[in-house]
This record gives structure tokens, C-alpha cells and sequence, in this order.
């Protein structure tokens, strides 16, 4: 996309870094097998990247065992994992009006079969939920606290380490869905409470589609939910209970793992901090363009503090979908509209009955340009369409 400007980062990162590329070409043209499988040293160099990415995982989340970082799809997946391997009929459980639909559904089903019991929490004007409505809504039942740690939709980057206090003080057990913050934004599972976190590859960890996992600490009553080979313990009949394979079944996606790998590393030279805060400073820069337009509705945005380079707004007089639709053709600008997989987040905004809104989303490779840019588009499409109001 030489001609785009991408502005959807926190679907997926684009492009990924030219390191990330040449490493996953030369991984795979270069390596054959499974880990763990032939036991020769045809497959050493896998065991080896495989191994190193659980321990840079690990430590990305102040984790003390490598092992207990398991490889999945993504983070819906992880997800689904925690919730089937942690939850019993009679449990309940505390999450917010916040989450993505991969938080949403999985409870909802379970749910809906009369499983558990579910409270939503919700959020403030700005954004954010408050610690105080997690502590009142624990139950004697309350099994487990499940929250995003950024929302998809307004960027609020939500206070994990006071809800983690709460919960193990209260003596529940906490997971934190990192979709939007891993390797982004600071995640110490050990200074935070945390007991698991579910994180995607393909966004600020600038990996490919594919690759997820679940840091889970110790002593975490978490199930396994599918079985089959592990290319160890193959005696046994049931599942090994051992991590990592405890989680994990069949042969990884080693270049969704070795894409992981080359992206971790590139994060590690370009500095977590540095990315941020300059995707940061141009999130400001978006914020006050869009504001100098005088027409724009910008949603859970007042402050930059504690919050992820995600940016939601509408255009008054004019659908999302439409908005989106014209700032790609007419612009050559990439985005995301609609109701972004999170349907509460909306009704709390006020944008259900609109259709969602739009979001712009800066990564590691936007420019000051490519945020100039924008704002000149939205403001040439919010001249056209308030003026007739």
C-alpha cells in the first residue's frame, strides 16, 4: 500500500517491520520438522526459537517461568481458553461494559446455558471504570475478574495494577486480555496481580496473524480445553498436566512463532517506551487537528495520560460506514468504522445508534505527515456534510 495512509494499527500493525519479513522467509526456508518431535538436530533451531520467544514473552510480562507462556491463535482464542479452563457451573464472574466481543461472547454462551453469572461493570465519560465497582461486585461465587487492559475503542488504558490489588486481597482470581498494550504499554503480572493474560501477536508485538498466547502464573486452577499430541509423555492417555503442553496441542505455528521471535526483537532495539511515546505525541497531534475542525465528535479523549494511540469520532451528518468509505477512496486513508467487535463500549458512548464511529489507530510507522493528512480529510468531509445540517 505505497500510496496509503494506515490508520486501523489496532486491528493489525502495517506494515510490520522489514526484519520481521526477512526473518520469517529465512526461518522457514531453512528449517523443517516440529519441535519436539524427531529428537535430532533437524529441528534444534526450532526448539531453540521457540523456547527463547516463551522466555522473552515471559519477561515482557514479569513473568518467572518461561514455561507457563503458551502459544495459541490469537487472543480470542486465549480467551476462550481462560474461560473454558477456569470457570465451573455455579461461578460467577465480574467484567466490564468495555470488553471486545472476545470477552463478551465467550461469557455470554456460558451464560445464557445457565453456567455462571455475569456482572458488567461500567465506565466513566472518559472512559475508564473505576476499582471500587470491581471490589463491590465480588460474591462469595465470584470466581474470576476479566478485564481489558486498553479498549479497542477509546484507547483508555484501564487501572489494572488497583483492580489487581483488589482481587487478590478479595482472593479472586484476575485475567487481563493485553490485545491492545502487549508490547506496547508496561504489563508486570507479578507487581500487578495478575494471574493471566491473554495477548495477540499480530498488533504491537509486530508479529504476524496467527500467533497468541496466555501467560499463566502459578497455582492458576486453569483446565485444559482440547487435547491430543504434544510430542512428549506420549505414554500417557490423558493430557499431560505439565506446562506448557498443559495448553497446547498438535504442532505450533512455528512461523507464527518465529514472526513473533524476529518482532520481539525489533521492539527490544527500538525501545517499548521510545514507540509509544512518540505514537503518543502524534495521537495529541491527531486529537488537537481534529478538534481545530469545530465539527468533529471525538469520544473518551480528554486526556493523554493513561491512554493507548487509538482515537474514535464521528463526523455529524454523516454515517461512520459513509465517513470510512470516503476517507479511503477519496484519501487513500485506511480505518476502521462501525461498532468494532465491542457493542457495549458504543451503547456507553452514545454511538449504538449511529452506527458506531470512526477510528483511526497510529503505529510505529505513521508520520507527522500521515497524521497532517488525516485531519485535512476529516475536515474537508465535515465541511461538506455539517454545512448541511
Amino acid at each position: 500500500m505505497p500510496d496509503t495512509i494506515y490508520l486501523d494499527n489496532a486491528a493489525t500493525t502495517y506494515p510490520k517491520p522489514r526484519e520481521v519479513h526477512d526473518f520469517m522467509h529465512e526461518f522457514y526456508s531453512t528449517c523443517g520438522g516440529s519441535p519436539e518431535r524427531t529428537g535430532s538436530g533437524a529441528t534444534g533451531r526450532i526448539d531453540q526459537i521457540v523456547s527463547q520467544t516463551r522466555k522473552m514473552l515471559c519477561e515482557l510480562f514479569g513473568g518467572n517461568d518461561s514455561k507457563r507462556l503458551t502459544f495459541c491463535y490469537n487472543a480470542s482464542d486465549a480467551i476462550n481458553q481462560i474461560v473454558q479452563g477456569m470457570l465451573s457451573p455455579g461461578d460467577h464472574v465480574i467484567t466490564s461494559r468495555l470488553e471486545h466481543n472476545s470477552v463478551l461472547r465467550p461469557l455470554y454462551h456460558k451464560e445464557q446455558a445457565g453456567e455462571i453469572e455475569v456482572t458488567y461493570i461500567p465506565f466513566d465519560g472518559a472512559g475508564f471504570i473505576s476499582p471500587d465497582d470491581v471490589k463491590t461486585s465480588v460474591r462469595k461465587n465470584t470466581k474470576l475478574v476479566l478485564l481489558n487492559h486498553a479498549s479497542n475503542v477509546t484507547g483508555a488504558v484501564q487501572p489494572i495494577a488497583e483492580t489487581g490489588k483488589i482481587c487478590r486481597e478479595a482472593g479472586v482470581y484476575f485475567a487481563v486480555d493485553a490485545s491492545q498494550t502487549a508490547g506496547a504499554i508496561k504489563i508486570d503480572a507479578r507487581e500487578m496481580n495478575i494471574d493471566l493474560i491473554a495477548f495477540t501477536g499480530h498488533k504491537s508485538l509486530m508479529g504476524p496473524v496467527g500467533i497468541g498466547g496466555i501467560y499463566t502464573g502459578e497455582n492458576i486452577p486453569i483446565s485444559a480445553t482440547r487435547f491430543g499430541g504434544t510430542g512428549v509423555f506420549s505414554e500417557l492417555r490423558t493430557h499431560p498436566e505439565e506446562f506448557p503442553y498443559r495448553l497446547e496441542c498438535g504442532t505450533l505455528n512455528i512461523l507464527g512463532v518465529a514472526g513473533l521471535y524476529a518482532g520481539l526483537n525489533w521492539l527490544n532495539k527500538q525501545g517499548i517506551e521510545h514507540i509509544h511515546a512518540r505514537e503518543m505525541d502524534l495521537w495529541d497531534r491527531l486529537r488537537q487537528g481534529l478538534r481545530a475542525t469545530g465539527s468533529v465528535i471525538i469520544y473518551c479523549a480528554d486526556r493523554r495520560e493513561n491512554h493507548a494511540p487509538i482515537l474514535s469520532f464521528n463526523i455529524p451528518g454523516l454515517e461512520a460506514a459513509d465517513a470510512g468509505a470516503i476517507l479511503n477512496a477519496d484519501y487513500g486513508i485506511v480505518c476502521r468504522t462501525g461498532l468494532h467487535c465491542a457493542p457495549l463500549v458504543h451503547e456507553g458512548i452514545g454511538t449504538d445508534k449511529l452506527y458506531g464511529a470512526v477510528r483511526f489507530s497510529i503505529g510505529p510507522f505513521n508520520t507527522e505527515e500521515h497524521i497532517d493528512r488525516a485531519i485535512s480529510a476529516v475536515g474537508e468531509i465535515a465541511a461538506m456534510y455539517t454545512g448541511n445540517l
